[in-house]
Order: C-alpha cells, then sequence, then structure tokens
C-alpha cells in the first residue's frame, strides 16, 4: 500500500488540501463524458489519411481518380491541391522554426507522414480507398541518426539548414575554464537516452464542421483549445474567431497534443472542401508511427569537483535526434540544457545544445520536457563520482544543493526550495529498509522542475492565463477558464481554488473549460503551469467576485464600528464576530437586486513577470527506488520506491497523489522499459503487444512525503506537482544497478540485454586483472 505523508502540514484552509475527489470522476467512470472518440454529427462523413511507406521522397504526383469511383467515397484532399501550403509550427514567434506542411506539398521526411486524406459515408470505405490513390515518389537517401546527419555528406533534409542542424542553444555562467582548474577530479562521460512514446489512453482524434456561412466547429483531442484556434486560423487563413475548437473531455496529453495533428488538420480540410462534417480518429498504430515523440538524445558530460565533494564546473554538449519537424524540439533543447544544471550550484557552467534533422519520426516535448534525460545522466554521473571520491552520495548533494534565494547566473531566482528536507527524508527511509537480499539494491536521483514556461513562442498577445466568475442567484458558481483539463484533475483543483477564495464549496462550483467560444484565451495544459498560472488567475477572478460582495455586505450591515468582513464555508460574517452571520445565497441575491440585476462578475489573469528565462517557480524532489534484478536474465523489479517532494503548498489531495503516481509509472517505464528501435527510418514495435509498458501489477509502492514549502508566486504558496517526478526515476534505476553490480549504465531505457552485457564485461575485465597478477 502506498504512504503519503505531508510535512508540515497547513490546516487554515477549509477547501484546499481536503479529501475531494474529481469533479468529473462520475461523468468519467459512467461513461456520460463525452471525448472526440463520441462525436457523431449529422451527415457526418468519416476520414483516412494515406500516409508516406518513404522516410525520404519527393511527391512527384497523386492520382486519386480511382478511389473516387469507390462507392461511398466522397472526396480526397492533397496538399498540393487543397491546402494554403503553409508551414507551420508552434513557435510562431520565429517563423524559421515554423517547418512543417501537416499535408506536404512536395516531399516527405519520415515514414508515416500524411500524403493525402480521404472522406467516405463509413470508416471502412475510406481505409480501403487508400489503396486506390496512386503516389509516384521519387526515392531520396534518407539519415536517421543526428551523429551522422550533421556529417558534411549526409543528404540535406531541409533546405538550407547546413549539416540538418535546426536550431542550436547555448548556456553559460561564470568562468568555466578556470572553474575546472580548481577541481581536483574531473569525469567525462557519452550517454544516450532514448525517445519514449506519449502512449494517451485517447488516440488523436477530431471532428471537423465547416458551414456555408464560413464557420468552423472541431472537436479536438488536445492539450490548448486556444492554440487549436490560432493555429488553424493560420493554416487555412481563417479569423480566429471563425474557428470554435470544443476539447471538454481529453484522454491524456503529456506534451504530445499541443500542436496540429494530422487527425484536425485533414479532417478541417476535407470539411472545407465538402461541406460536412468529417471524422479522423487515429489507429494506435498511427498514434506511435505519426504523432510525435520523447526526443532522443546523445550527451556528453564533463564535471569538475573538489575532493571534499565540492562542485566547480561543469560542461554539457547535447546532439538531439529531432526528426523531421521542429515541433516544440526547440524549447525541450533549451530546457534540458538548463535541468542538466539541477538542483546544483556550479561556479562555472556551460551547456551546447545541437538539434538536428533526421528521417525519423518529428520528436517534441513530453513530460519532462527534456529534464528527464538531463537527469539520467547527471545523477547517475554524480553518484559514480561520489564513489570515486569515497564521499557520501547524499551528503554530497546536499553540500551542493540550491537553497531559497539562490540566483542560478541569468537564468532563474529560487523563492522557496525545500530540498534540504527531501535529503533528511530519503536517508530516513532508506535507514529503515534495513538490510536488502543479495539481488537487490537502492539507487536515488534528485532533480527539480518548472511550474509553467514564461516565454512566449505562441505569440500571444493575451494573458498567460485567465478566469471569470459570475455568481448566480441561489449562490451556485460558474468558473470560466481556458486552462485545459486533460485527466490530470486541473478543473477541480482550480474549483478547489475559487471555493477556497470565494468562501464557498466545491459543489458549488461548475467549471466551464475546454470551448474557444465561451472560454478566456489560456495557454494550456504544459509544463505543469495551470495551477500556478491558471489558480492564480482564478484565485484573483474569485477575490474579485467576493470584494464585491463584501462591499454589499459591509454597507447594509448597519455595524456601529468597523468590522472587517468575510466569508467561510457560504456563511458571511464579522470576522472579530464570526457566530454572527447569515447564508452566502442571501448576499448574493441582495447584491444582485442592489445592483439593479446585474450578476455579480470576479475576472482575473495571470501574465508572469520578472521570473528570469524560464518559469515563476521550481519544485524539488529525491527519489529513492529498491530494484531486485534477475542476475540470469538481466530482467529488472522494481519492489519500493519512496519520493520526498517539495510543492509549495498542496492544493488538490488526491489529484496530487494521483499525478505523482503517474508520473512515477511513466519516468519507470522510459527508466527500463519503453523501447523505441527503428530500422532505416521504421519504428519497429508500433503496438501495445512489443511495446512494453509498466503494468499495474508491475507497479511497486509510490510512498510520497510531502515537504510542505511555501511559494510566494503561487496561489496560496502552491507550484509544481506531478511532471517533475517523470525526471529522477531512470538515474535512481541506473543507480541501484551500480550499487549492487558496480556497473554503469549509460543507456536508456535499461534492457535486459544491456545489464547482462555490462556484467559480462565487468568480469572479463575482473579475470584480465587477475590474468596479469
Amino acid at each position: 500500500m502506498n504512504k503519503y505523508t505531508v510535512i508540515n502540514p497547513h490546516s487554515e484552509f477549509k477547501v484546499i488540501n481536503t479529501h475531494i475527489h474529481n469533479i468529473d470522476g462520475m461523468a468519467k467512470v459512467t461513461g456520460r463524458a463525452t471525448y472526440t472518440f463520441d462525436v457523431k454529427l449529422p451527415n457526418m462523413l468519416y476520414g483516412k489519411i494515406l500516409r508516406s511507406p518513404h522516410a525520404h521522397a519527393k511527391i512527384l504526383k497523386i492520382d486519386y481518380s480511382r478511389a473516387m469511383e469507390l462507392p461511398g467515397v466522397i472526396g480526397v484532399v492533397t496538399g498540393k491541391e487543397d491546402t494554403l501550403g503553409i508551414k507551420q509550427g508552434i513557435w510562431r514567434r520565429y517563423q524559421d522554426l515554423c517547418d512543417e506542411q501537416v499535408l506536404p506539398v512536395d516531399k516527405v521526411r519520415y515514414i508515416g507522414e500524411p500524403v493525402a486524406a480521404v472522406a467516405a459515408i463509413t470508416e471502412e470505405i475510406a481505409e480501403k480507398a487508400l489503396d486506390y490513390i496512386d503516389v509516384d515518389y521519387e526515392v531520396l537517401p534518407g539519415v536517421f541518426e543526428p551523429l551522422d546527419a550533421i556529417k558534411k555528406e549526409a543528404p540535406e533534409i531541409h533546405e538550407g539548414f547546413e549539416r540538418n542542424i535546426n536550431v542550436t542553444r547555448h548556456i553559460e555562467w561564470g568562468d568555466v575554464e578556470e572553474a575546472f582548474e580548481e577541481a581536483e577530479y574531473i569525469r567525462e562521460d557519452w550517454f544516450k537516452c532514448g525517445g519514449q512514446a506519449h502512449m494517451c489512453m485517447e488516440t488523436r482524434a477530431a471532428v471537423s464542421s465547416y458551414t456555408p456561412d464560413g464557420k468552423l466547429t472541431i472537436y479536438h483531442s488536445n492539450q490548448s483549445p486556444y492554440y487549436m484556434q490560432g493555429l488553424m486560423a493560420g493554416v487555412l487563413g481563417m479569423r480566429e474567431g471563425d474557428i470554435r475548437v470544443i476539447s471538454t473531455y481529453v484522454g491524456g496529453g503529456f506534451g504530445g497534443k499541443f500542436e496540429l495533428d494530422g487527425a484536425i488538420f485533414c479532417s478541417a480540410v476535407l470539411s472545407k472542401k465538402l461541406f460536412r462534417p468529417v471524422k479522423i480518429v487515429f489507429t494506435r498504430e498511427e498514434d506511435f508511427i505519426a504523432t510525435k515523440r520523447r526526443t532522443p538524445m546523445f550527451y556528453y558530460v564533463r564535471t569538475g569537483v573538489k575532493k571534499d565533494g565540492t562542485f566547480c564546473a561543469r560542461e554539457a554538449k547535447v546532439f538531439t535526434n529531432g526528426g523531421a519537424y521542429t515541433g516544440m524540439g526547440a524549447t525541450a533543447l533549451y530546457l534540458t540544457g538548463f535541468f542538466h544544471s539541477f538542483p546544483y550550484r556550479w561556479k562555472g557552467y556551460r551547456y551546447d545544445g545541437y538539434r538536428v534533422y533526421t528521417n525519423t519520426l518529428p520528436s517534441t516535448s513530453m513530460r519532462g520536457f527534456g529534464a528527464p534525460q538531463a537527469m539520467f545522466c547527471s545523477e547517475q554521473q554524480i553518484e559514480w563520482i561520489a564513489a570515486d571520491l569515497g564521499l557520501d552520495p547524499i551528503d554530497m548533494r546536499r553540500k551542493n544543493s540550491h537553497h531559497e534565494g539562490y540566483e542560478v547566473p541569468g537564468q532563474a531566482t529560487i523563492a522557496s526550495c525545500g530540498i534540504d528536507q527531501c535529503y533528511d527524508e530519503i536517508r530516513k527511509w532508506i535507514k529503515d529498509k534495513g538490510k536488502l537480499p543479495a539481488n537487490r539494491a537502492i539507487g536515488i536521483s534528485a532533480c527539480g522542475f518548472m511550474s509553467g514556461g514564461i516565454f512566449n513562442w505562441f505569440d500571444t498577445p493575451y494573458s498567460f492565463s485567465s478566469a471569470v466568475v459570475t455568481i448566480n442567484q441561489d449562490g451556485t458558481v460558474e468558473l470560466f477558464v481556458g486552462a485545459q483539463e486533460i485527466g490530470q484533475g486541473s478543473n477541480t483543483t482550480l474549483a478547489i481554488i475559487c471555493a477556497e477564495a470565494l468562501g464557498v464549496r466545491v459543489e458549488d462550483i461548475k467549471v466551464h473549460s475546454g470551448d474557444t467560444d465561451y472560454c478566456p484565451p489560456d495557454l494550456g495544459a504544459w509544463g505543469s503551469r495551470q495551477t500556478l498560472m491558471a489558480g492564480n488567475a482564478v484565485k484573483m477572478a474569485a477575490e474579485d467576485a467576493k470584494k464585491q460582495l463584501l462591499e454589499f455586505a459591509y454597507a447594509q450591515s448597519g455595524y456601529n464600528i468597523v468590522y472587517d468582513m468575510d466569508i467561510k464555508d457560504r456563511w458571511v460574517h464579522a470576522i472579530a464576530r464570526p457566530e454572527r452571520g447569515y447564508d452566502f445565497g442571501e448576499l448574493v441575491k441582495k447584491a444582485i437586486r442592489g445592483k439593479d440585476g446585474q450578476k455579480i462578475v470576479g475576472r482575473g489573469y495571470y501574465t508572469p513577470h520578472r521570473k528570469g528565462m524560464i518559469s515563476p517557480a521550481y519544485s524539488y524532489m529525491l527519489q529513492g527506488v529498491e530494484v531486485e534484478v534477475d542476475e540470469e536474465t538481466g530482467k529488472i523489479k522494481l519492489v519500493d520506491s519512496m519520493t520526498a517532494h517539495d510543492c509549495g503548498q498542496p492544493i488538490n489531495h488526491l489529484g496530487l497523489i494521483g499525478q505523482l503516481e503517474g508520473a512515477f509509472s511513466m519516468a519507470a517505464g522510459y527508466g527500463y522499459l519503453e523501447y523505441m528501435p527503428y530500422e532505416d527510418g521504421k519504428l519497429m514495435n508500433p503496438n501495445l503487444v512489443d511495446y512494453k509498458m509498466i503494468r499495474a501489477t508491475e507497479m511497486p509502492p509510490a510512498n510520497i512525503a510531502e515537504i510542505d514549502t511555501y511559494e510566494p508566486e503561487g496561489p496560496y504558496g502552491a507550484k509544481e506537482a506531478g511532471e517533475g517526478l517523470t525526471n529522477p526515476t531512470a538515474a535512481a534505476i541506473g543507480n541501484a544497478l551500480f550499487h549492487r553490480f558496480g556497473i554503469q549504465m549509460k543507456e536508456n531505457p535499461i534492457r535486459p540485454e544491456m545489464i547482462l552485457n555490462a556484467l559480462k564485461e565487468k568480469k572479463e575485465k575482473e579475470q584480465g586483472k587477475k590474468g596479469k597478477k
């Protein structure tokens, strides 16, 4: 059974951090929630996408005349005939990073890329029609690994990008060379970090309906309806206001659903051409081969320390397998370099990142946003250094860790930091374990993560988050947010914040989200931003509404002395005389009459200012995992785990536990299971039989010790919770193997054959040494 402990719990709240189930849980468990997959519109057609069998080829000619003769086929679209040929991307501020035509006009760059789309009266007919589309290709040589793609003789994937280098990023502070000269021990290593599929329960899906009045309504599974609205307006040559995106229920995102995908683009282009609703739902195989993935990376790390464990300098170089298009890869490239320094203080730090185009599936953001790769390399190397120097690895980490008020030079200022308490919790957990069986060991890993990004890559004029609160005459509350519920429980978290700020109960709040016609713009669900950013907007909106109510309450109170008034748990009262008061609904009704019948409306927004380069706030954590290994097969079993976690003030108690357990599951899969092998650009295991994920029966206890700090930038002191826990686990597993066998795992996922090979190499080395003696 999992254990959840809160260190230093606050108790002044009525709603926050109490036991509240998801407000949409009933709809989900009873099947009443309508996902895009469930949407059916009158006269609707079904679409399918023809995909490239080639990793790199010119499209010479597309002939779909035979497909149109098939009974039931209504229309076909191609990039050349039916689109504006606009290259799009989410980095709208920098057009050179907008390099993807979702339906390419003249060239394909990876296996699975869309080539044409068909609409028919049934999904089966549309699927069959794909066989009747003839495409003439001129096949071009492909390149599949970044270290090959940067060679002078490598094929050119995008015109004008020398050696296929898509993006470079540089981070540096301090005198790095001088800091290395101060070091008494220097170590350097190369690592290889694999990709990972997002594996959302709901595959990519869209239903688009374009009507003769020039309006387009899209039901779509995504992480930011506002992003979809803006991007679709750009590629279709329409105004944002003429496009409505509805995403009420979304079955997971994990960083893979805030860019345009083939489902939304092709269904919209078909609908615009045919004036009928068109639905496209990806198969699981399409989700594997034709969306995006976690960015694979080659990591070089050179670290210099003093013999007492003081960190001096670190240098890192990264080459990422960017795949065919940029996506969110430029951001992942920067963030991996930033988080590679975390959570430690370096006198000198230098990072150079190179994102390289290849003829493989595009790489993009995924939960952790480059940090899991960074921590896999950093936290293992730190463990090895501690062993080489004969130092305690926890003491060495603690000696060099961030603290409140620390400035990551030129990058960030740390306002709250509970990493020190995390060390204490994990040391206690390890001590309580006592002596382990011979085939088990414990590995640890530290990390930190952001609470949303401050960069406005989308070039929006709107606030980062906005909220509107309206109060009905019976005291019920309507909360309108652009923040996106994707299964992580954000609607519940925002309802909790609204209820606490307004002085009512969660059941009084009705949250409206996932509809661009009725909800304010918001940058959506990514980078653990919504609790802090949307939460601040909601808190402001609720406090605005409450202020209006209290002004009226005070005016009609008739007190003969000045009393401060408040609302708690639907009870309107003077703070000094809490026993004397009246019902919240009664106040609302009077206030509405006093406003000549106008509803009480509160507005709030949040846009970060003067918060450095990355994020307004950072969470911290240390994780320990107990790992069992079968020496005969190399198979890993996770036996137990503990994460000491600083997320500021917890808001949604049950949601927090679910987020941490889910993140740990994904992180464990990245550490030792989820392998994506390619041959000549083709993914070899695009199905749930051959792509291994951790199953419920394989999950160890995910124990959590919540370090309850206070983040001044967050609503009620809250900051990131959930995504950050995808970062430490792969390294912790590697460190457990190091402590059990003395082997150093420099590639992930750590597969059984890698362990067996490492054990064999170790044995051969030991025998060689004996032979020399």
